[in-house]
Parts: structure tokens; sequence; C-alpha cells
């Protein structure tokens, strides 16, 4: 049975900032792919399918590696597992600098993706180890919207990097530091242990699993994760609007550069809002109007056709409340389950949600190729404010559970 480690030596705020620095490095990543998308689709001569496709493996790969996380920590410690993520994360973004063909580069890709996997399980699962029921909301939305900073980063400062290295350097500029981070979480991050204890004490990963999946409300929870993962903002709404705007409007890339930065800008006081919010009026309305938002966005940035004023409003819309959701969905199932389930959780949420989830990236790259870009991009839009209000009515049954419920459940084995 593994040993507990040193109680005093867990700093719940160094755990954060670690953990936020990390996942900023994340995000830049995920901001600057499809910027980057766009310069090798006219180095490597191929389609905008063909990179679609790609993000959806990388996608698709990330989100079925976590569900070996419920068996994971278990024998690791969490600090571990992250570590060993970043350092897979950072070298192999860095390695598409050495990639010739598109082949090798599509390779490095995908593994980079994965070595990023442990990031939200992992991290959320040490920040809900660490911080109470009362503070886990906001918690966990600091970490997101820490992420969300280097998103901001990349977004104004992307164009200027790829103008004046080239994709080649941006890859090493933003793949070595992911590299740093993990050995800093390695050297500074510790644990108590407790989770571990619990979950090894809780019983076997299947039966752990079987009391998961049977609690409706963890269903439904998991249900929303894949519906909104059809417009989940990076990697998804921020991917197919720029492409829009670029392949379908037209738009010069002086002007596309802006409304992106200002799409990711919004990413990041959004969750810490919604963090806010769900600790004082619960969770379940907070998710709900992030849904309900997220799909008036979608839907105001179709439906403004060519105007660059309702183009401003939707993007606007979407940058409020495609962000917000999924944050608050994770501080909601780290509430509803007790700690020994609280891994296994957690890998089969972001399992669903980023690997069945992102199948919906996949899904659209079919429609543009069937019914090309002008005709297919705009209905993409369609289905993703049609997601998001599918996955509102999924979580309208849903109720927070009692503020006691939860804290027993932190002492419990």
């Amino acid at each position: 049975m593994p040993e507990r480690e040193s109680e005093p030596d867990v700093q719940p705020r160094r755990t954060l900032w670690l953990l936020s620095l990390a996942h900023a490095v994340n995000h830049a990543q995920a901001v600057v792919l499809p910027l980057l998308f766009l310069q090798i689709i006219d180095e490597f001569d191929v389609s905008v399918q063909t990179v679609a496709f790609l993000a959806a493996v990388g996608a698709i790969s990330t989100g079925l590696v976590q569900a070996t996380f419920a068996f994971l920590t278990r024998r690791f410690a969490r600090r571990a597992i992250m570590a060993a993520g970043g350092l897979l994360f950072g070298l192999g973004f860095a390695a598409q600098a050495l990639a010739p063909p598109f082949g090798a580069f599509a390779l490095t890709n995908v593994l980079s993706r994965i070595g990023g996997s442990p990031q939200h399980p992992i991290g959320n699962g040490l920040l809900a180890e660490q911080y109470p029921p009362e503070r886990r909301g906001f918690a966990i939305s600091a970490h997101i919207s820490g992420g969300n900073v280097g998103t901001v980063v990349v977004a104004l400062a992307g164009p200027a990097l790829l103008a004046t290295i080239g994709w080649r350097g941006v890859s090493i500029l933003f793949g070595v530091p992911a590299a740093l981070v993990a050995l800093a979480i390695l050297r500074w991050v510790r644990e108590t242990g407790s989770d571990r204890l619990a979950a090894i004490a809780h019983g076997s990963v299947p039966s752990a699993v079987r009391a998961v999946l049977g609690d409706s409300r963890i269903r439904r929870i998991y249900l929303a994760s894949v519906l909104g993962g059809g417009g989940r903002g990076l990697g998804v709404a921020n991917l197919f609007a720029l492409l829009y705007l670029t392949q379908v409007l037209g738009l010069p890339s002086s002007t596309t550069d802006v409304m992106y930065g200002a799409l990711i800008v919004l990413s990041v006081p959004m969750p810490l809002v919604a963090g806010w919010l769900s600790d004082r009026i619960g969770r379940r309305p907070t998710i709900i109007g992030a849904y309900l938002g997220g799909a008036v966005g979608f839907a105001a940035f179709v439906v403004a056709g060519s105007s660059l004023l309702g183009l401003w409003i939707g993007l606007a819309i979407m940058g409020l409340f495609s962000f917000a959701e999924s944050p608050q969905l994770q501080a909601l199932l780290a509430d509803a389950v007790p700690v020994g389930l609280r891994d296994v959780a957690f890998a089969l949420y972001f399992t669903l949600a980023f690997g069945v989830g992102s199948s919906w990236v996949a899904v659209y790259g079919t429609i543009v190729d069937v019914a090309g870009e002008t005709a297919g991009l705009p209905l993409v839009f369609w289905l993703m404010a049609a997601s998001f209000v599918a996955a509102a009515i999924t979580m309208w049954p849903v109720q927070d559970p009692p503020r006691h419920e939860a804290a027993i459940h932190e002492i419990a084995v």
C-alpha cells in the first residue's frame, strides 16, 4: 500500500500556481495550432479536411488515453504522472519542427497531445483533494483561466511570432517550456495521497466504475460533457471560427487575427466569473446558463453573414459562454462522488468529454468534406448551437449535492 506523503508539505496555492502555469503552456499550444495548421496547409499541400481529421485524431487519442488514469493514479503519485505527460507534451511539440513530411508532423503532433492528457483529470484531482467544496469551483475555474492566460498571450502574439520565426520556430518556443514546467511540478508539488488510499480501500477499478455509472446524476454529467463537446471553446469553436472567417468569408488576416484574439481573450474572465457564481448560486444554474448563452453565440455568429458588427457580436457571446461550462461540470462531478471514486470519475469524464466528445470535430470535417466549405462551415455552427441546447436539456433535472454531502465525501474512505 502506498505511503501517505507528509501533510505539512502540501501547499494548495503552490499546486494551483504550477498547474495553472502548465495549463497556460498547454493552452498556448492549443491556440497556436489553428494558426500553425493554416501554414502547413500551404507548405505540405494538404486540405482543410485533412487538418480537421488530424485535429480530431489528436483530440480523440488524448481523450481515450485518459481512461488509463483510473489505474495509474492507484499506483503512481499524481505529480509523477503530470511530469511524465508534460515531458512528452513539450518535447513532442518541439519535435514537430524536425518533421520534413506531413506524416512525421502528424505523428509528433498526436504524441504531443497525448502527453498533455493528464492536465485536466490529474490536475483537477489534485485540486479537488487540496481544496474544500466551498472553494473548489473557483479553484478549478482558476486552473482553467490560468491556462487561458496562455491562450490570450498566443492569440495576441502568435501571428507575429509565426511571421517572425515560422511555425517550426514556434513549435520549439512553445515545446521546451512545457517540458521545464513538468520538471518543476515533479520537484515542488506535493500531495497527501489520501485520495489514492481511499481509492484502494474502496475496491477494484471495475467496481468503482460500476458505482460511478450507477448514479444517474453522474450519467447526466457525462452525457452533457459529450454533447457540449460539440461547441466547447478551445479546439472546436476557435478552430472552426477561424476557418469560417478565412476560408468562407475571405476576410484579410489583419481582421481575422484581431477577431481571433478577441475570442480568446474573452476565455479568461468567464471561467473565473462562472466559478465564483457556481460556488454561491450553485453549479446547475451556472452550467445551464453557459450552455444556453453559448448556443445563442453560435447562432448569432452564423446569422451575421458578412456583417462585421454581427460577427463581432457573435464572437463576443461565444467567448463569454463557450469556455465556461466545462470547469463547472468538473466541479459538480468532484462534489458528487466520494473521495475513493474521484479519480475513476474524472478518468471517465475526460475520456468521454475529450475522447468521444471530440469526435464532433471528425463529424464536422466530414460535413465540410461532403458539403464544401461554403455550405458546410455554417452548418457546423448550427450543429454547435444544437449540441449546447441538448446539453442544457440534459442537465436540467440535475440538482447540486448539498454542501454537507460533499463535505462528508471529503472524509469518506
